[in-house]
């Protein structure tokens, strides 16, 4: 009996509690939101490798080409992203590009401002109405489709009106001609690690042009900026408190609310964090190419939104990831500048935006489903 005894307790002590439901490594990697997106990311670099290994795709300049393209999409879609994991939608960040980029050009070019004043006065302006989109949904009830999709026209017609009323035109040029001169025109435009590219052309590693001026002369800063705000989100979502309160707000207001989340400041804040990122967006646009258009940002609402459901992200809040979306909108840049490089007419990119987005909702459902059964 004493051995039979002897015997069974290190047996229960190693032994496993069968009230705990154990998860095995494959199901916790199936239950990833952005395993989708990775999983896209990996087939769209291997069906361009296979199909267009020598067009350039896949050089440098090429790389930086499809990378800049993500970039872009990518600081809206982190902004998108945030806002849909707390149960909300911001319809109206496109028209927030265009209205944006106009007010530093008008602001520089018409008014004489410097331009970091402009790039101030623009950001100023947009958390302003980032506040308003919030404060409106969270006070009347209205659904934040309806809400933004109101402020998407508003936005619109506003960026046109004001352009034409003060400037006769919808293009305004001659955008800070000396980008270099302003100490904030410097974080939005131009290269980072110059050097670094320069030495690289140096030793033989990159391609020159004439005069040994490197085919790459640096990153560019909404690259860095896209990088940026990707660390710094997920940090946010993932390893503080407020990450916390934006899943429960998004999972269930109500009862995030009855245990003490402020969801009202949580969705306020997440609205003018997408009118933030849609100002980074202009703010990199206008010091990159040196002029403002009031049609910048058409349908960029519904990029960011394609984006952020490929990344894993569901439509009915709560759940969600910043990685997943900046994969979703790696997809976007390397399909779009992909199909440039092989030549394919660009209209059949929006054919496979829809499919990715149809792919992307009904994996995210199935995976919704899974999660469910394992709580």
């Amino acid at each position: 009996m004493a051995q039979a005894s002897a015997t069974a307790t290190p047996k229960s002590a190693s032994g496993s509690d069968e009230r705990v439901r154990r998860i095995s490594g494959v199901r916790k990697l199936l239950n990833r939101p952005e395993l989708g997106s990775l999983s896209g990311v990996i087939l769209v670099f291997m069906f361009f490798a296979l199909v267009a290994p020598d067009s350039g795709m896949f050089s440098p300049d090429g790389t930086l080409n499809w990378l800049q393209v993500s970039a872009e999409l990518g600081i809206i879609a982190i902004g998108a992203t945030m806002l849909m994991i707390a149960g909300e939608f911001d319809l109206s960040i496109g028209s927030m590009i265009g209205f944006s980029g106009m007010m530093i050009g008008i602001a520089n070019v018409f008014w004489g401002w410097p331009v970091w004043a402009a790039i101030i006065f623009a950001f100023a302006l947009a958390l302003a109405i980032g506040f308003i989109n919030g404060y409106i949904v969270v006070k009347t009830g209205l659904p934040s489709f309806i809400v933004t999709l109101a402020f998407l026209f508003i936005l619109r017609g506003l960026t046109i009106g004001l352009s034409v009323t003060l400037t006769n035109r919808t293009i305004i040029s001659g955008v800070i001609d000396n980008p270099e001169d302003d100490w904030l025109a410097n974080l939005f435009g131009g290269d980072a690690f110059g050097w670094l590219f320069q030495w690289l052309a140096d030793i033989g590693v990159i391609d020159t042009f004439v005069g040994g001026v490197p085919v790459v002369q640096g990153i560019p800063m909404s690259i860095i900026w896209w990088l940026g705000l990707a660390a710094v989100a997920s940090w946010v979502l993932m390893r503080t408190k407020y990450g916390n309160w934006i899943f429960a707000s998004g999972g269930d207001a109500k009862a995030a609310k009855n245990v003490g989340v402020p969801t009202d400041w949580v969705k306020i804040s997440l609205f003018m964090f997408t009118a933030f990122c849609a100002t980074v967006y202009a703010a990199c646009q206008v010091t990159e190419f040196g002029s403002a258009s009031a049609d910048r940002g058409v349908l960029k609402e519904l990029e960011a939104i394609v984006a952020a459901v490929i990344g894993g992200t569901l439509l009915t809040g709560g759940y969600g990831t910043v990685v997943g979306a900046c994969f979703g909108a790696l997809i976007f840049g390397v399909v779009q500048m992909g199909l440039y490089f092989t030549g394919v007419e660009s209209s059949w990119f929006r054919v496979f935006v829809g499919a990715m987005l149809l792919v992307a909702v009904i994996f995210n459902n199935y995976i919704r489903k899974r999660v469910t059964e394992a709580r």
